[in-house]
């Protein structure tokens, strides 16, 4: 049996089991980090996140060649076991993590660089929480048709890419959006090769209130399900929806998921926009678990 120390932590309801591993020296199998997520017999999660200094690992090291200050990279893992680029949520919640254990010191107003799969992402510290630098976005992934249990008539997507795959729905009305059965995934047609999130967005009347752009979300993260909250999510709904909106569009967006609320800004010329992430990040407790150790081929 494997014994180690793990956190829980949570970012408007995308919750995490965040372990420290700063050497690199103790990585989980697949099967490990599915049994920790699992909501019934492990500690439950949409996501596992080791933190490993950079230096530790070969992505680590396309980290730091990208930016030296991105001493700790940020091992992300779907509630599955599956591999993932990059978590909106799950990166705030990394850094609470990082600060609350001493591992790294961050103040208000300060700014850390955080390596991840989707490059090096750098999170300023508020009084209420954290804004993330999310960097360039593209519409990719073309228009695929959207069938899910409890929408009635298969819609157009909107491929956008954060560092991660996202297909953006845009329904009618809260009850279209509250009727939806996302215990099943939602089905792409055609199917990307690596799969996507697919976010259901419902823009609020009015759409813009006091300059900031308004729209609720449920979102089906690929290799977990429906969660509460999805950082990348959020960020490509609000993307999605400005773009159809068109010119005159608001650059501050709110939106609304079931877990609370975060803030999407985008700045900078066509072509070369930045987009931020803003919200909350706490830890919710600490704890020792025994797993089974992982097997080996004999």
């Amino acid at each position: 049996m494997t014994t180690f120390r793990f956190t829980k932590g949570q970012a408007t309801g995308n919750d995490f089991v965040l372990v420290a591993d700063p050497e690199g020296t103790a990585p989980l199998s697949p099967t490990q980090i599915a049994a920790l997520c699992d909501r019934h017999f492990g500690v439950g999660a949409d996501g596992l996140i080791r933190a490993v200094r950079s230096e530790h690992l070969p992505e680590g090291a396309a980290a730091l060649a990208e930016d030296p200050d991105a001493t700790w990279f940020m091992d992300y893992a779907n509630g599955d076991g599956s591999v993932s680029e990059m978590c909106g949520n799950g990166v705030r919640a990394y850094v609470r993590f990082l600060v609350d254990t001493g591992l790294a010191t961050l103040g208000v107003g300060e700014t850390i660089a955080i390596g991840t799969r989707a490059g090096v992402k750098r999170v300023e510290r508020s009084e209420d929480g954290f804004r993330v630098d999310m960097g360039r976005w593209a519409l990719r992934g073309g228009e695929p048709l959207v069938s899910a249990h409890g929408l009635e008539v298969d819609r157009p997507g909107l491929g956008i890419d954060v560092g991660n795959p996202h297909v953006v729905v845009a329904l009618s009305s809260n009850t279209e959006l509250e009727a939806l059965d996302l215990a099943r995934p939602p089905v792409l047609d055609p199917a990307p090769p690596a799969g996507a999130n697919v976010e259901f967005v419902v823009p609020a009347e009015p759409l813009v209130s006091g300059g900031i752009g308004r729209i609720r979300m449920r979102v089906s993260e690929r290799g977990v399900g429906e969660t509460l909250s999805c950082g990348t999510g959020a960020v490509a709904a609000a993307l999605a929806v400005r773009h159809w909106a068109g010119a005159g569009a608001p650059d501050r967006w709110r939106v609304g998921v079931p877990g609370g609320v975060v803030e999407v800004a985008v700045a900078g010329a066509p072509g070369e926009e930045r987009v931020t992430l803003a919200g909350p990040a706490e830890l919710v407790f600490d704890g020792n678990l025994e797993l089974p150790s992982p097997v080996t081929a004999g």
